[in-house]
């Protein structure tokens, strides 16, 4: 490890976004304190703190002789408010006390598109309120807005690749709705990016994604899955009513699991979820590197190799 490499303590290591980007940090010759509830094996340049978002100790744990903080954990799917207020309002106080009692002035955030729209569900308003608490840290901070992020390992985007085998993917009710989207790896280049301190980025909110100008359409986006599926489908546009019908049935099914929740739903129905282009990290700071059809492609060949598809 480069001796001019920092220490970089991030919450979220164990999820999907955080475990690309621990192991792009590792490769990049940073040393890692990351939080986790559970054992973990060992790895070179990683130091496992046992611990979680409510559990002060663990978090003065990571935070112990870190120059950074990357906070990504959270909650993204909850059946009641009070488990998103939890992971996303008190869960992100907590990170920043920690860092703020640890003496670490730069802070990290990766928040979400869907706090531009706090009205439209639980986890746009509590990732909104998160934002707010990080804004008024008083710390050296930058927070990042990822769009819809997929990759492999990625079980949110799975179902859609399922569906796309059988020639068709399941849609919101506006088709013609547009998304942005960003490879998990070109999240975690950013979020690197962001470590050194700029002065073009302290107290600044970005948004991240795939370059694709003016985003996605929801149709085409879910024919790109098909094509990296090797399959023409169908997009099937679901009314509000029958998503509601089906996010109650997967409650039923997958309890605590469920993957459509009657908050995805509010959230899925809305009609553009671009990046606004002012808002995009500065050119010399990052630019994204994997187009979303090659990245698609790539998360299909992942799928199929470990037997998700």
């Amino acid at each position: 490890m480069s001796g001019d490499k920092k220490t970089l303590a991030i919450t979220g290591a164990t999820g999907f976004v955080g475990g690309h980007l621990l192991n792009l940090a590792v490769k990049s010759g940073f040393h890692i304190r990351a939080l986790t509830r559970r054992a973990q094996d060992d790895r070179p340049g990683v130091t496992w703190i046992k611990g979680a978002l409510d559990n002060p100790s663990g978090l003065a744990n990571i935070c112990d002789g870190a120059d950074v903080v990357i906070h990504i954990a959270g909650v993204v799917n909850a059946p009641t408010r009070t488990e998103f207020e939890a992971g996303n309002v008190n869960g992100t106080l907590a990170v920043v006390e920690a860092a703020k009692n640890a003496g670490i002035p730069r802070f990290i955030h990766v928040s979400s598109l869907a706090a531009t729209l706090p009205d439209l569900s639980i986890y746009g308003d509590t990732k909104a309120k998160a934002e707010k608490i990080v804004a008024a840290s008083g710390l050296d901070w930058t927070i990042i807005r990822p769009p819809w992020v997929y990759g492999p390992g990625d079980t949110d985007t799975l179902d859609m690749f399922k569906t796309a085998k059988w020639g068709f993917v399941p849609l919101p009710p506006d088709a013609d709705g547009k998304l942005s989207a960003i490879h998990v790896d070109d999240l975690s280049r950013a979020l690197l990016a962001a470590v050194p301190k700029h002065e073009d980025m302290t107290a600044q909110i970005f948004e991240v994604d795939d370059g694709q100008p003016g985003g996605w359409t929801q149709s085409a986006f879910a024919k790109a899955i098909g094509l990296a599926m090797g399959r023409r489908v169908k997009p099937v546009a679901i009314p509000r009513g029958v998503m509601n019908v089906a996010a109650f049935a997967d409650r039923l099914v997958r309890r605590g699991k469920a993957k459509l929740t009657q908050d995805r739903v509010s959230y899925f129905c809305h009609d553009d979820w671009t990046i606004d282009p002012q808002k995009r990290l500065p050119e010399h700071i990052w630019t994204p590197r994997i187009g979303s059809k090659e990245g698609l492609e790539e998360t299909a060949k992942w799928y199929r190799r470990n037997d998700w598809v």
